[in-house]
């Protein structure tokens, strides 16, 4: 699909590397900018887009999303294309739809029987190969994930591998990262990654090294060992010869606010001593993630099946209580806890609802009422979780090693996608940074924020023709009011569009004119080692 012959004409351009902006014009000649300058004379025949001052910038990189499946569902990529996002970053946190072998297939059909997806494919190539058939408004680039990688070799066991188990992990992160994957991740916090130890990460970030990918990690800890975690993502880009990026970093509880700033020093030490590693962050003081996190992680060795039959014992509940009831109930508090999204019908009327109010709808005590939930859905409860403070996101975002990522997946007001309460975070983050931490609290300058949103994400993840405006890049690119850019979902009303970007350009399409969307798909499936 060939894009059309554009002129935009009278912008404020912010070229993505930091530098300060200037008034010009850019000439997209099908999927490419052909002229960046000023003063130029519009060719005949092309489309004029008079900018009159709106900026223009690269379109911007999510570098941690979660859209795996939701790109299947609704290709027009609603939430992230209207916030001016281009690509997306997806298999993070250990988590990608493939390869699967295995255990790993029974647990990715059931993680998406409920959408509607036939899972098909087997390789990682035949994913992307699924993406591209559906078609996309955005750009997709994806990661390997460990934990699925580790489900395929060796099931949910906590446990070592086997030499067997490893070489065969090993195979399949170098099978990935030769059909198009930019690097491996691991959700080291979540079964079955959490059960691998330090030196397994290594030998199979350095298969992911070799090829000239990354290594993308949801650390081990985020709250109260948060140093010790960045130190050991830290010790395995060095031990690896790899480079590093700390997923969403922050650090939660009241007890560890501030930790952070002795986090982003271990990264600035690192780099002085040659190690690659950075990180990105998302403008919320609230995360997102599945109830099932308040259990111990050995509960799900075995698998999910084995996890509810152990939460069907009274005597483990009874085990548990002391532990849970000390993180979720005193250190974090019951009413920190929001149930976004449940599946079953009559579970609906807790979304929004924080697990004291669940306990006082149920009559339980909160415990219980947690648990009960997560038996009844089969531990299919998504839930935002408050635990951050606004000193540390800003302190963090302001990092220069940082960029901007939303830990999100794609959604839309209607249809399957619009149900629940999601964190905010899938319709506001990148307008938000530009209203929020640019206009009003002057935390970063404008050229700084895009940067964080462009270039140097497209650095990190090694997309090397986009993230800048400059002849010979693709034409990604979006076009913003900054005055009136900001985001409007909250967390009672996510499901709400940002204001104040009005025009999206994809490979020198327009997805988005005007503010509405065109209903284009002209997104196409990034792999490592190719352009365009």
């Amino acid at each position: 699909m060939q894009g059309e012959n554009l002129f935009i004409r009278r912008a404020r351009i912010v070229d993505g590397t930091g530098a300060p902006w200037f008034y010009g014009d850019v000439e997209v000649a099908g999927d490419r900018i052909a002229r960046v300058g000023r003063r130029l004379e519009a060719p005949g025949g092309a489309r004029i887009i008079d900018a009159d001052g709106l900026v223009v910038a690269p379109g911007f990189i999510d570098i941690h999303s979660h859209s795996d499946d939701t790109i299947l569902i609704n290709p027009r990529a609603e939430s992230k294309v209207r916030q001016g996002v281009t690509t997306e970053v997806i298999g993070n946190c250990g988590y990608s739809l493939a390869p699967l072998e295995g255990e790993a297939i029974d647990d990715v059909k059931r993680d998406l029987e409920d959408t509607g997806i036939d899972v098909r494919w087997r390789s990682f190539s035949e994913y992307l190969g699924c993406v591209e058939e559906s078609t996309t408004a955005v750009n997709i680039a994806s990661l390997v994930g460990h934990g699925t990688v580790r489900r395929a070799a060796m099931g949910c066991r906590e446990r070592a591998p086997s030499r067997e188990e490893t070489r065969r992990m090993k195979s399949l992160v170098a099978r990935c990262m030769a059909e198009g994957a930019f690097g491996l991740s691991t959700g080291l916090i979540y079964p079955p990654s959490c059960y691998a130890s330090t030196d397994e990460i290594v030998d199979l970030a350095s298969v992911a090294a070799e090829a000239g990918g990354i290594y993308a990690s949801h650390i081990r800890y985020e709250e109260d060992r948060v140093v010790e975690a960045v130190e050991e993502a830290i010790a395995i880009g060095e031990r690896a010869g790899v480079s590093v990026e700390i997923s969403h970093h922050k650090s939660g509880g009241v007890q560890n606010w501030g930790k952070v700033r002795a986090t982003i020093d271990l990264m600035r030490r690192a780099r002085g001593r040659g190690v690659d590693v950075a990180c990105d962050v998302y403008p919320y003081t609230a995360s997102s993630t599945g109830l099932s996190v308040i259990l111990p992680q050995w509960m799900f060795d075995g698998g999910l099946d084995k996890a509810i039959e152990r939460l069907r014992d009274r005597a483990v509940r009874e085990r548990i209580r002391p532990l849970v009831e000390e993180e979720e109930g005193e250190r974090r508090g019951w009413d920190k806890t929001v149930i976004s999204s449940v599946t079953k019908a009559h579970n609906k009327g807790f979304e929004g609802k924080n697990l004291a109010e669940v306990a006082g709808m149920t009559g339980k005590d909160p415990f219980t009422a947690a648990l009960d939930l997560i038996v009844d859905e089969s531990a299919a409860v998504q839930t935002v979780r408050f635990g951050m403070c606004e000193d540390d996101v800003e302190y963090v975002l302001a990092a220069p090693e940082s960029s901007v990522g939303s830990d999100a997946s794609v959604r839309a007001p209607y249809g399957p996608l619009g149900k629940g309460k999601p964190h905010p975070r899938s319709y506001g983050t990148f307008p938000r940074v530009l209203a929020r931490y640019v206009r009003e609290r002057g935390i970063l300058r404008l050229e700084e924020a895009v940067r964080k949103m462009t270039s140097l994400p497209a650095q990190r993840i090694g997309i090397l023709d986009r993230g800048v405006i400059r002849p010979g890049m693709v034409a990604d690119l979006v076009i913003l009011d900054p005055e009136r850019v900001s985001d409007t979902a909250t967390y009672e009303d996510p499901h709400r569009y940002p204001m104040g970007i009005d025009w999206v350009l994809v490979a020198g399409h327009l997805v988005i004119e005007r503010g509405e969307h065109t209903g284009l798909a002209p997104g196409r499936v990034l792999r490592r080692g190719q352009t365009a």
